[in-house]
């Protein structure tokens, strides 16, 4: 899928324009991309400009969320599916995160998204190597593997809405991109089922950030971790994402769970960070 190229509004960005205008000013200068780069609007009052192309102003823009054109209005970045209800959230870190039926999928109040994804990304050292990444999302698990020099990474990502939020975010990667160099395979699949085709022993790596427990809970099941040993070589780094759901409710102890799967699937495994660090043995 092509990635949107259009500008992208959020309410700093809305107000800022508006303030602009009713100042009289000509023009202004805001980012359309959720912080990557600054475009300059030029402004009317039943309309404003950026990149030659004319844009009506919106009724409305409201709070925690990011609008794209359609080409006819602003629209929210948001889809119902399969899993629910998907949409873009912005951050004040400019990297937007994601919700599914209000659930924030990834870390936003403390550091960026995509920061939080170099730090985990690290934990497997990605430079040359090949990386599966289980459960692609927003691909920030990509973008930091992209930057730290990965040889190749398999990204799979079974959610249709989530791919489409991807091509409006200029923070995920694209894989057609010069930026990728083709080195970013992106599936639409579920792993689950997908992780039987990767040959044995073919990637060094794995991330693995699978969504709670209680939607997918075959992503943490001992037959699942039996294919992530046989995928992986010896030796290679897996970080599992877990989080502590249940812990303050039930005392459960999601991360140790993972750790004793993972140990009897053939990796010495440690808790790290929000998951899981392993190695295979």
């Amino acid at each position: 899928m092509p990635h949107h190229t259009g500008p992208l509004l959020t309410t700093p960005v809305f107000d800022a324009l508006r303030r602009a205008q009713r100042k009289g000013q000509p023009e202004v200068s805001v980012s359309l991309d959720l912080g990557c780069s600054l475009a300059s609007v030029a402004l009317a009052s039943d309309h404003w400009q950026a990149g030659g192309v004319r844009y009506p102003w919106p009724d409305k823009v409201r709070e925690r969320t990011v609008y794209y054109f359609d080409g006819e209005s602003f629209q929210p970045l948001s889809r119902f599916g399969q899993y629910g209800l998907i949409k873009l959230v912005p951050t004040d870190w400019d990297v937007p995160t994601f919700e599914i039926d209000g659930i924030k999928m990834l870390p936003s109040a403390k550091v960026s998204p995509l920061e939080d994804a170099r730090t985990k990304v690290a934990l497997v050292q990605p430079a040359g190597k090949t990386v599966l990444d289980t459960c692609g999302g927003m691909g920030y698990f990509a973008r930091a593997c992209l930057e730290a020099g990965v040889g190749r990474i398999l990204s799979f990502e079974r959610n249709p809405e989530v791919l489409w939020l991807r091509t409006h975010n200029p923070w995920s990667p694209d894989p057609d991109s010069n930026f990728a160099g083709g080195r970013l395979q992106l599936t639409h699949a579920d792993v689950s089922q997908a992780i039987s085709t990767l040959a044995d022993a073919s990637v060094d790596a794995v991330l693995h950030d699978p969504p709670r427990f209680g939607i997918a809970g075959e992503l943490y099941s001992q037959d699942f971790y039996a294919q992530l040993a046989r995928v992986i070589r010896p030796g290679g780094r897996l970080f599992h994402y877990t989080g502590s759901p249940n812990k303050l409710t039930s005392g459960r102890d999601v991360p140790g769970e993972v750790a004793k799967r993972l140990e009897r699937a053939g990796f010495a495994a440690e808790r790290a960070l929000d998951g899981v660090v392993a190695r295979r043995r």
